[in-house]
């Protein structure tokens, strides 16, 4: 497919914006930055119009919905979703009411995780090449996943179990493989264990059975088939699970170097050995699908390391360089993937239900 220049600014544009406050290096975010990144970010990836890969795949789902008992929404196995649709369908607004909802929640998650960070604005840069632009605009529920995975994982550094657990829950009702991320309050387990967390953690565990009954057990025979069985492949999965690798590889190897407290080393840590078995798998699993799908919930080491490699001053480089050097990365990630990816085409042009 030939692809013209213009066809390409409005995400050079959207990349610019965030990559040009990113190279300053600014470490705070007030709340007029975060409520105008968030109409931003809500009204680029939720008016979309016909971008996406799976734009066509979802429209289905609303028109399931039109004229719908509400009560047979609680049949789904995806709660979440379903009354998204249901609303959408019933309420007006149709797919772009599924989608704008779909891009306020994966937003707050995304923009409440780059606050967290030391370097916010290279944060979000990293995520806009793929998480943002081909994530969030493709793949819209486990899109949403991933946004209440952030708020999660925000969670669990604070040592706020139930909080974890609620966001994973709630993830769950869009894509049933976040229950998969149910493991990580193990790595909060320390040396000097002490009763009232073996008690934490028995809850978690039990709630994390509780969950897997509930929303993932009756679902296992079709995952099989629909994954493993069939054999899928995902063009690019190599590439999607590399760009989580080499940040992995980098914590690993310089720990001591981030300077982070005890809970927050394990729980990346383990993030990390996590992105060290998905490469492996993709190797060795008959369904680079399968492998693809369950890694893009690691996607958030990519922000969490990347926006405190700066700080780590690694290989005798500043932090100026390291930041510049991150920015130029996230703008090839993104000019690759727009030029080469094989589905790039559905992303192209961008069109948008406001303006084009």
């Amino acid at each position: 497919m030939s692809i013209g220049a213009e066809a390409l600014i409005p995400y050079l544009l959207s990349w610019a914006l965030l990559a040009i406050n990113a190279w300053g290096g600014a470490r705070r975010w007030g709340q007029p930055t975060v409520v105008a990144l968030l109409l931003f970010l809500t009204l680029l990836i939720g008016l979309r119009n016909e971008v996406g890969g799976d734009w066509s795949t979802y429209l289905p789902y609303v028109d399931q919905q039109q004229g719908a008992p509400f009560a047979e929404v609680f049949e789904s196995d995806e709660l979440g979703y379903a009354l998204l649709n249901w609303f959408g369908a019933n309420w007006g607004g149709d797919i772009f009411l599924v989608n704008g909802l779909s891009a306020l929640i994966f937003s707050v998650g995304l923009l409440q995780f780059c606050r967290a960070q030391p370097l916010p604005w290279l944060a979000i840069a990293l995520a806009f090449p793929y998480l943002v632009m081909v994530v969030a605009m493709g793949y819209t529920r486990q899109g949403v996943a991933i946004g209440l995975e952030f708020l999660a994982l925000l969670a669990l550094e604070r040592g706020r179990l139930l909080w974890f657990v609620a966001w994973i829950a709630l993830a769950a009702t869009f894509h049933k493989t976040a229950l998969v991320l149910m493991v990580l309050p193990a790595s909060t387990l320390n040396p000097s264990l002490r009763f009232s967390q073996l008690i934490r953690l028995s809850l978690v565990a039990v709630a994390g059975f509780g969950l897997y009954n509930a929303l993932l057990a009756d679902s296992i025979d079709s995952l099989q088939s629909g994954y493993l069985d069939a054999s899928y492949q995902s063009q690019g999965a190599l590439i999607r699970v590399l760009l989580c690798l080499l940040p992995a590889l980098l914590f690993l190897l310089n720990r001591r170097s981030f300077g982070l407290s005890p809970e927050p080393l394990r729980i990346w840590s383990i993030l990390s050995l996590a992105t060290l078995l998905a490469s492996v798998a993709l190797v060795l699993s008959t369904s680079s699908t399968a492998v693809d799908r369950i890694s893009l919930y690691l996607i958030p080491l990519q922000l969490f390391i990347g926006s405190r490699l700066p700080d780590t001053r690694l290989f005798n480089l500043t932090s100026e360089r390291w930041n510049q050097l991150l920015i130029g990365f996230s703008l090839a990630v993104m000019l690759v993937w727009l030029l080469f990816a094989a589905t790039n085409y559905a992303w192209l042009p961008y069109r948008n239900l406001l303006f084009f």
